[in-house]
């Protein structure tokens, strides 16, 4: 059993915990994730890291409630503790692999969209952690709808928080943020987006007129979170990729993003799936037994 040693609620229907699970805090990376499950029949859902303390042997999740599984989840309360906590899974962030002074060269730009600045916010730690200030844009509906703001603030290099209401931050999208950081001089080497798919695809359409490479996280189609079930399926330029194996982050310059969102409300009906499987064939990956067969 994984404890839960803090549960808040830091915006309407979004929930922050801290869960006690040592082994995962020794060995996760910014960009991976881990799968919770609350009970033996419980649904087995993929949620990112958002922080992790190897020294109190916690990690710190995030999640919206969108369905009958998050909303129980919701009413775990500290001291509650979750049958399964699995990971860390998936690919760690790439630049965790290169080399710091190289690192310190580069302008990197973050932008999180809701629920997106949980998973950013690791990111731009280590960086900080490594004395690599980067600029950070974090979009929300309103102010109440923001999360981490304190958090972020303290390792980004810059914090510019935006809301589509414009009453507070850069009033408006994302995508105009980045347009005016970049009209004010600022020439960054890379983009790293996480948030909802519609927000990556119009701010990967923005960089690639831009020039600025960018990085996209694609953990919100992920649904077993091993690659068996074939919902994260997508195509990067003409190779096929699974985000849960595969990722989740990937160039967004080569994602299809209409494909996969598509595919992701294809995938949420039993016609749907059976579908996407006939059309795939090989290639659709089975095994979660919903897909109309075993494999």
């Amino acid at each position: 059993m994984y404890k839960i040693l803090k549960a808040e609620n830091p915006a309407d229907k979004i929930y922050l915990m801290d869960v006690e699970a040592p082994r995962v805090a020794r060995h996760c990376a910014p960009g991976q994730f881990v799968i919770v499950k609350m009970d033996e029949k419980g649904e087995r859902i993929p949620l990112t890291i958002c922080d992790y303390d190897r020294e109190a042997g916690t990690i710190t999740i995030v999640f919206q409630t969108v369905g009958a599984s998050t909303e129980k989840m919701a009413g775990l309360k500290a001291g509650d503790a979750f049958r399964d906590f699995t990971g860390p899974l998936g690919c760690p962030s790439e630049f965790v692999y290169e080399d710091i002074e190289s690192l310190k060269k580069k302008k990197m730009l973050f932008v999180g969209g809701g629920v997106g600045a949980a998973p950013v916010y690791p990111q731009v730690k280590w960086l900080h952690e490594h004395g690599v200030d980067v600029d950070v844009i974090v979009g929300s509906k309103t102010k109440d709808m923001l999360i981490l703001e304190g958090e972020m603030e303290a390792v980004a290099g810059n914090y510019y928080p935006c809301t589509d209401d414009g009453t507070y931050g850069h009033a408006g999208m994302v995508t105009t943020k980045i347009e005016k950081l970049v009209e004010e001089g600022n020439n960054y080497d890379v983009c790293v987006a996480i948030g909802p798919m519609i927000m990556m695809k119009f701010v990967c359409l923005l960089t690639k007129k831009l020039g600025i490479p960018t990085i996209v996280s694609m953990n919100p189609i992920m649904v077993d979170g091993t690659g068996m079930c074939g919902a994260c399926r997508l195509h990067v330029g003409e190779d096929i990729k699974f985000a849960c194996v595969d990722g989740p982050e990937f160039d967004g310059h080569l994602v299809n993003f209409d494909e996969a969102m598509k595919r992701q409300q294809m995938y949420k009906t039993q016609e749907g799936r059976a579908l996407l499987k006939l059309q795939e064939g090989d290639t659709h990956h089975g095994g979660c037994g919903n897909c109309g067969g075993d494999n």
